[in-house]
């Protein structure tokens, strides 16, 4: 049985930047959310989140913002992260600036570059790599940001290990962070590893597959739960917390809000087996659908992305 919950921890960026452990993440679907986004915040941040994840792309910027500035909480108790769009990979310090009146909190604490993909203005099509701007061109603009001084810490989401290669031949700023998707049939080992190397922080977003969580049934996790008398997504933000990935969670319900800062201690052997669970048999695979059609998604294939996939799902880890 669960002794209780643990603290949220805080977690040292590459430089020296503390990020709470578990962000509120507003992605709320193609039109921002805006009817509930602000809600979203102003309770997340009533029941103890310190960390809100929004992007430019979720259209909600205006609303998180909001919510911040009037919930009565010391600016410099609140992280606030947001992403740059892929169309606007011509405009990086515009983008910026526009995501920083958009918020209107003073600064902002990480900034993303949200896909390694380069989209024109208009989004009819996606650039090849050998094409500028790409993405090493995208993180030299995303480097000028921090002599504004309105930015507090850069990094990058959706980069594979093939993307880092490449990119860290030419940063003159190491990502403090890269945001992927990570869960139990998921859990990225070989990209924690790479970027672990690099001091780059691994973090996770979609933890519960974006509403597709079949893991949960899973019961050899269902069991952990129960053993704790927890949610299967109490267990699922303690794992990813516990081993160093730390989430970006959505939910809109307050109680589960709640219960997602409420962590466990899992054992070693607990983690072991959540470790593995992407083992079993057609359990490895992605559960964040982002094909256009089999074998690419926006524009890109699945080589370009460094995704070793199938149609079925992810094949190695």
């Amino acid at each position: 049985m669960s002794t209780g919950a643990a603290p949220v921890p805080y977690f040292t960026l590459n430089n020296g930047v503390k990020m709470p452990g578990v962000g509120k993440g507003c992605w709320l679907g193609p039109e921002g959310g805006l009817d509930i986004a602000e809600e979203m915040c102003r309770n997340a941040l009533r029941v103890g989140y310190r960390h809100i994840d929004t992007a430019a792309g979720y259209k909600n910027e205006e609303q998180v913002g909001k919510a911040i500035r009037e919930s009565g909480i010391p600016r410099e108790e609140i992280f606030v992260t947001t992403k740059l769009k892929m169309s606007d990979a011509h405009r990086v310090r515009e983008a910026f600036e526009d995501s920083l009146k958009a918020l209107d909190i003073g600064y902002i604490d990480l900034y993303l570059v949200h896909w390694p993909l380069v989209l024109t203005p208009d989004w009819s099509r996606t650039l090849s790599v050998e094409e500028h701007p790409n993405f090493v061109d995208v993180w030299a603009d995303m480097e000028k940001l921090l002599d504004t001084g309105n930015v507090r810490a850069i990094g990058i989401s959706n980069f594979s290990i093939q993307h880092l290669e490449t990119l860290l031949l030419h940063a003159k700023v190491v990502p403090v962070i890269n945001q992927v998707e990570i869960h139990p049939y998921l859990p990225q080992h070989e990209l924690k590893a790479y970027c672990e190397a690099h001091g780059i922080l691994l973090t996770a977003y979609s933890p519960f597959g974006q509403g597709n969580s079949l893991f949960f049934s899973d019961p050899d996790f269902a069991k952990i739960a129960e053993t704790h008398q927890v949610t299967p997504a109490q267990v699922v933000i303690s794992w990813l917390v516990q081993r160093g990935t730390p989430p970006v969670a959505k939910s809109a319900n307050v109680d589960r809000m709640r219960a997602n800062i409420s962590l466990v201690e899992l054992s070693s052997e607990e983690m072991h087996i959540i470790d593995d669970i992407h083992k079993k048999p057609g359990a490895h695979r992605g559960l964040v659908k982002y094909d256009a059609t089999e074998g690419t998604a926006f524009g890109w294939t699945y080589e370009q992305l460094g995704w070793n996939r199938t149609k079925e799902g992810f094949v190695k880890d």
